[in-house]
C-alpha cells in the first residue's frame, strides 16, 4: 500500500512539472472562456459508443474509434458553432471478436460499401450552461437523415502532455438503426440504438 501511493505521488508530481503549473490551473469549468477558433478531433480520446437491447437480457455495448473532424468553436455566439465528424466503421469493436467481424459484414453495417459514417451540424441551441443541442444529419450505411444530439462541455485546456490547447464535450442520442438500414434480428436485438460520445478536440494555429 505504502508503495502504491508513493508512485501515485511521483507520479502526480511529474505530471505537475511537466505542466509546470498545478492540474487545477490548466483547465477551465466556464464555457465563455474557451478560446474560440478551428479544432480538429483528437481521435486517441475520442470515442463513440453504442448501447441496445441484447433479446431482453441485457443491455450490450460497443465502441467505435480512430474518428476525425473539426469543430468550429464559438464560445460568445455558441450557435455560430460548426462541426463535422467521420467515423470508420471498420474502427467497430466490442467484446466477441467474432461479433466484430460480423458487424463490419453485408448484414449489419456493411464496412466495405459504407465505409464511414458522418454527422454535420445544421443547428446549435443552447440549452443551459455549458450545454446545447446539436442538430445535424447522420449518413449511415448509404442513409442520410437528421438526428439530434444532447451536448455537455466537459472542460478546456493545455494538455499537460503534447501542450495542445483542448476542449471536451460529452454527447448523448438515440436513434433507429432500423432507419438506416441496419434490421438485423430487430426485434429481438434492440431496435432503439443509445449514443454515449466523448469528444476531444485540439485547437489549430
Amino acid at each position: 500500500m505504502t508503495r502504491t501511493l508513493a508512485t501515485t505521488a511521483t507520479v502526480a508530481a511529474i505530471l505537475v512539472a511537466i505542466a509546470g503549473q498545478p492540474a487545477s490551473a490548466q483547465t477551465t469549468a466556464a464555457p465563455a472562456d474557451v478560446q474560440g477558433g478551428t479544432y480538429q478531433v483528437e481521435p486517441g480520446h475520442t470515442q463513440v459508443g453504442f448501447s441496445l437491447l441484447h433479446f431482453g437480457f441485457t443491455n450490450y455495448s460497443g465502441v467505435f474509434s480512430n474518428v476525425s473532424g473539426t469543430l468550429t468553436l464559438d464560445p460568445k455566439t455558441p450557435s455560430a458553432s460548426t462541426l463535422n465528424v467521420i467515423i470508420p466503421i471498420a474502427s467497430v469493436q466490442t467484446t466477441s471478436a467474432k461479433l466484430d467481424e460480423e458487424l463490419k459484414g453485408a448484414q449489419w453495417f456493411d464496412a466495405a460499401q459504407f465505409a464511414n459514417a458522418t454527422f454535420t451540424s445544421t443547428k446549435v441551441t443552447v440549452t443551459g450552461k455549458g450545454r446545447a443541442t446539436v442538430s445535424g444529419t447522420l449518413s449511415l450505411h448509404g442513409v442520410t437523415r437528421p438526428e439530434t444530439l444532447q451536448v455537455r462541455f466537459i472542460g478546456a485546456g493545455v494538455n499537460p502532455l503534447d501542450k495542445k490547447y483542448t476542449v471536451g464535450f460529452e454527447a448523448t442520442g438515440t436513434i433507429k438503426r432500423s432507419d438506416f438500414g441496419v434490421k438485423m434480428y430487430v426485434p429481438y436485438v434492440g431496435d432503439a440504438v443509445e449514443l454515449r460520445i466523448a469528444g476531444a478536440f485540439e485547437r489549430q494555429d
